[in-house]
């Protein structure tokens, strides 16, 4: 049997994972291997057991960050410290590195990070992803909301999204829930469209209606549960909401599958100069339409990336290797 090179620096669980990493990213090929680690490590031992691979890293401590920073050979990821969900960070992670042009939309990373913390040894790594990024994903640049050349504050349209994005991301009470806002050219719009039944934000003062308020912006994650649209002045107010939008579709054409709710919110785009953001039940995919047609997609981070859980299995000669992936 051939002789097992060790690495005293590390803990041997960490070796281990580390080397099961280092075999999946040469065989698959995958683009990058994605380290998330709370804990300080000897990293000329981790560059060594991950020679040839190309090694990004993020830490959620600030103090821990600090010290990555300085470290050399690492691509390290500066992500916000606030999230606790360890989903949460890797998401994070993956869109700072395809900000920062480490990775592309469709890469394959294989994640090493602690996704079971126990009471001897919290910050121990333990799991091993392989993670498939999706050709969209949910970090929309300043840029890419000014091409659509509307009169909606970038501000207003920004927030807008985003709680979209949220909202197909995370559905409510563990239920994915569909919904449309349409933003700007208010007045217009209003003259397409009805009061289903109640209105819920009704009453309110116009501070009290302003999605730019992250209160505001769940409080309508509770509303985006009920039929019909929310209608968004450019501002930023929200005027309505559960109304139905009633104008002819004609002279449009959207791809096949497309329910009700996105050929409304074409549409009513097409019919005023507003933008109109769907969020589809099933998927989480959210559209943005303008003059009709789809002019923005994205699917968010947590739907598009494959999850499989690695286990390893012994070989005949008593070496491990990757067994097949399992589907999490």
């Amino acid at each position: 049997m051939a002789e097992t090179r060790t690495s005293s620096t590390l803990p041997a669980q960490t070796v281990w994972l580390l080397r099961a990493a280092r075999q999946i990213a040469r065989e698959m090929p995958a683009d990058a291997i994605l380290l998330l680690t709370e804990t300080e490590l000897d990293w000329d031992a981790v560059l060594d057991e991950l020679s040839g691979c190309r090694l990004l890293v993020a830490a959620h401590r600030p103090e821990l960050a600090d010290k990555l920073r300085k470290v050399k050979n690492i691509v390290f990821l500066d992500i916000d410290p606030s999230p606790a969900v360890i989903r949460d960070r890797l998401g994070l992670a993956l869109l700072e590195a395809i900000a920062t042009e480490h990775l592309k939309p469709g890469a394959h990373v294989v994640a090493l990070y602690n996704g079971v913390e126990t009471a001897d040894q919290p910050d121990q790594i333990d799991s091993l992803s392989l993670l498939h990024l999706g050709e969209h994903l949910e970090r929309l640049t300043a840029s890419e909301l000014r091409r659509l050349e509307t009169r909606v504050p970038l501000e207003t349209l920004r927030a807008v999204v985003d709680l979209a994005i949220e909202i197909g991301r995370e559905g409510r009470e563990g239920h994915p829930v569909g919904t449309m806002f349409v933003v700007g050219d208010t007045r217009r719009v209003l003259q397409y469209t009805r009061v289903i039944g109640f209105d819920p934000v009704r009453g309110y003062s116009r501070r009290e209606r302003n999605i730019r308020d992250r209160r505001v912006r769940e409080s309508l994650k509770e509303i985006a549960k009920l039929d019909g649209a929310i209608i968004v002045n450019r501002d930023g107010t929200v005027e309505a909401a559960a109304r139905l939008i009633d104008c002819a579709a004609d002279g449009i054409t959207l791809s096949k599958g497309l329910g009700s709710r996105h050929w409304a919110a074409a549409a009513i785009s097409k019919r005023t100069k507003a933008i109109a953001v769907t969020v589809s039940e099933s998927t989480g995919a959210v559209r943005l339409f303008q003059n009709g047609e789809v002019v923005l997609y994205i699917e968010p981070m947590a739907r598009p990336m494959v999850w499989r859980q690695m286990r390893m299995e012994a070989t005949e000669n008593g070496s491990d290797r990757p067994a097949g992936p399992e589907t999490s």
